[in-house]
């Protein structure tokens, strides 16, 4: 446990058992008495894409009140998320490294995050000796992209057109957050990630885009996937839960896999992180299922 600045904050991973894979996180489950600054500075200090802070129990009130959300039994929180250089509306590996270490605080159980994208419900499980943390989004949207804003994503990745994988169109999808959707041809052309950060990320802040969610099909249910995210001031997350959900999404809208479907989403493994996502879509809900083990990192 260590102190930035003055309060515990604690480090975990999200979606892999292994502390050098997934993607780590800060979590600090008392943040009531910080500020915007100060939560900013502790998830800058630290480092990782994104940092999660409690900053209350069932708080009533806005959008990101976890109140009303039908959840008996469940323990209600109320969090924010910050990266290095900006509070983020939702963010899911971080949303799973804070209920893995609330379980291992107060064992496992439904959770509900009332989050400034919505309410978000979790349940952590034990299998065998490890936890898994199944986050459900909200509502989710895809939508078109102009041409103009994908010629200048691809110019900013250095992608040509034709690296593009035609059966899975660009698109803008949201479960919680904004994500641009793009399907390499090859899993070379995936792993072939050299863009221009300060181009992106302007584009990024014009669009609202919180990632882009570049991804390569493997098999009918298993993606590989990468996400730049210089809005963030990283230049790449190792493992991305909100656009793993928009992902899932972004399939179901097009047709791209039935109602109910169980996808794997392998990521971080070009950046030496490797980490397993599962996104679970059902018929008959818009909603996605993330889910992932993780574990603490250090002391």
């Amino acid at each position: 446990m260590s102190q930035i600045p003055s309060i515990d904050v604690l480090r975990y991973t999200a979606f892999s058992a292994d502390p050098e894979g997934g993607n780590p996180a800060g979590v600090v489950l008392d943040a009531s008495g910080l500020d915007d600054a100060a939560m900013l500075a502790v998830a800058a200090e630290l480092g990782y894409s994104e940092s999660a802070f409690l900053t209350g129990r069932g708080e009533p009130g806005g959008a990101g009140s976890p109140g009303g959300a039908g959840s008996s039994g469940a323990r209600e929180y109320t969090i924010r998320y910050f990266s290095p250089k900006a509070e983020v509306p939702f963010c899911g590996h971080a949303t799973v490294a804070t209920a893995l270490a609330l379980a291992e605080r107060d064992g496992p159980g439904d959770l509900v995050f009332g989050t400034r994208a919505g309410t978000v419900p979790v349940t952590v499980t034990r299998e065998g000796a490890e936890l898994r943390a199944t986050l459900t989004s909200v509502e989710p949207d895809v939508a078109d992209i102009a041409p103009d804003d994908l010629a200048e994503a691809l110019a900013a990745l250095d992608w040509p057109a034709a690296d593009l994988d035609p059966a899975l169109p660009p698109r803008i999808a949201f479960a919680g957050a904004r994500h641009l959707v793009l399907a390499a041809a090859t899993r070379e052309r995936l792993a072939d990630l050299r863009y221009d950060f300060a181009r992106l990320e302007a584009l990024m802040h014009r669009l609202d885009l919180t990632t882009l969610q570049l991804v390569w099909r493997a098999a009918p249910a298993v993606f590989h996937v990468r996400d730049p995210f210089p809005v963030g001031g990283v230049v790449e997350d190792p493992a991305t839960g909100a656009a793993a959900a928009a992902f899932g999404a972004y399939l179901r809208a097009g047709g791209l896999v039935p109602d109910t479907a169980l996808l794997t989403l392998h990521q971080g493994e070009d950046m030496g992180r490797p980490g397993t996502l599962t996104v679970e879509l059902r018929a008959g809900d818009a909603r996605v299922r993330v889910s992932g083990t993780g574990t603490r990192i250090g002391d």
